[in-house]
C-alpha cells in the first residue's frame, strides 16, 4: 500500500501581489476557487491569509468567515488559518476563535526577517518578526478553547525546540503538527541536511510538512518525501513549477499537480481528506 503525503496548498500569503503574479487571489470567491482548484489536484489543506478585495491584509473575522462559506461551498478541503503578520495579537487570533478552522497556524519564535537583492546590493526589506512565548501561549489559549489545532510553524531548529515549556504548561498537546520554513533569510537555509535536522529535533509522534520559499520550493519538496513527511506548496510561497523560475504557474492547482507527481514518482500517495484529517489527528478534539 503506497505511504500517504499530506500536500497542503498555501493560497495566496501576505505579500504576494498581482504585479508580481496575476493569478494571486484576493477575493472570498477568488480564494475558494482556487482551494477548489488544489483540492482537485490533490492538496488536502489550504493554509488561507485573508486579503481585502485590493489585495491587502486583512484579519477581520467576517472576511474570514466569508472565505470559509465560499470554500464549503465547492469542496471539503481542511482550512488551515494564518495568524502571523504584525499587529495586536487579539487582532490576529480573533479569527480563530470566531470561525474556528480546524488548523491554525502558529509562529513558534522571533527572528529577523528580510530579502536581500545580490544586484542591487541592498535589502528589499528587513524588520524583526516578533513572537515572544508570551504571545504563542496567548495563541495557544484561544486555539485550545476554540479546538483548533495549532500547526506550528518553525523557522529554525530554536523555534523547533521552543514547544517543550509550552508542552509542559498544558498549552500544547502531542501529537503535534509542524510545519518547517525553510529558506527565509535570518532562518534556516535550505537544505536536505537542515530538514533532517529539524525532523529529527520533533517529538517522534509528530507529523510535519516543509515550506521551501520561492525557488528552494521543489528541492525541499523532493527532501521531505524521501524523509517520508509531508509538503506545501502553493502561491505564497512559490510562483514557479521549475526551479530556474522561468515557468510561472497559472493557478494553485498546477503547483499542487505538480507535487503530486513528485509523491507518486517515488511511491507516495496523496492523502485524501478524511486519511489527512486521521493522521492529523484532527479526529481527536484538542
Amino acid at each position: 500500500m503506497p505511504d500517504k503525503v499530506i500536500v497542503t496548498c498555501a493560497l495566496t500569503g501576505v505579500l504576494a501581489t498581482r504585479d508580481q503574479c496575476p493569478w494571486v487571489p484576493y477575493t472570498p470567491a477568488e480564494i475558494a476557487e482556487e482551494a477548489r482548484r488544489a483540492y482537485e489536484a490533490g492538496a488536502a489543506v489550504v493554509h488561507i491569509h485573508a486579503r481585502t478585495d485590493q489585495g491587502g491584509p486583512t484579519y477581520e473575522p467576517a472576511v474570514f468567515a466569508a472565505i470559509r462559506r465560499e470554500i464549503e461551498a465547492r469542496c471539503p478541503v481542511i482550512l488551515n488559518f494564518s495568524t502571523g503578520g504584525i499587529g495586536s495579537m487579539e487582532g490576529r487570533v480573533a479569527h480563530i476563535r470566531e470561525v474556528k478552522p480546524a488548523l491554525g497556524a502558529l509562529n513558534m519564535g522571533s527572528m529577523n526577517y528580510a530579502k536581500y537583492s545580490a544586484r542591487r546590493k541592498e535589502f528589499v526589506f528587513d524588520f524583526v518578526f516578533e513572537n515572544t512565548f508570551k504571545d504563542i501561549a496567548y495563541l495557544l489559549t484561544v486555539m485550545k478553547e476554540a479546538l483548533v489545532k495549532p500547526e506550528l510553524e518553525c523557522f529554525d531548529v530554536g523555534h523547533t525546540n521552543s514547544i517543550w515549556p509550552l508542552i509542559d504548561q498544558g498549552l500544547l498537546k502531542r501529537p503535534l503538527q509542524f510545519s518547517f520554513i525553510m529558506g527565509v533569510l535570518g532562518g534556516i537555509r535550505a537544505t536536505a541536511e537542515n530538514l533532517a535536522v529539524q525532523a529529527r529535533e520533533a517529538p517522534p509522534d509528530s507529523t510535519w510538512e516543509v515550506v521551501g520559499i520561492s525557488h528552494e520550493q521543489w528541492r525541499m519538496a523532493s527532501a521531505a518525501l524521501a524523509l517520508g513527511g509531508n509538503v506545501r506548496v502553493g502561491l505564497e510561497d512559490n510562483f514557479y513549477l521549475d526551479a530556474e523560475g522561468t515557468q510561472m504557474a497559472r493557478s494553485n492547482g498546477e503547483l499542487v499537480d505538480k507535487a503530486v507527481r513528485m509523491a507518486r514518482d517515488v511511491g507516495r500517495e496523496p492523502a485524501t481528506v478524511a486519511e489527512a484529517r486521521s493522521l492529523l489527528s484532527l479526529e481527536t478534539p484538542w
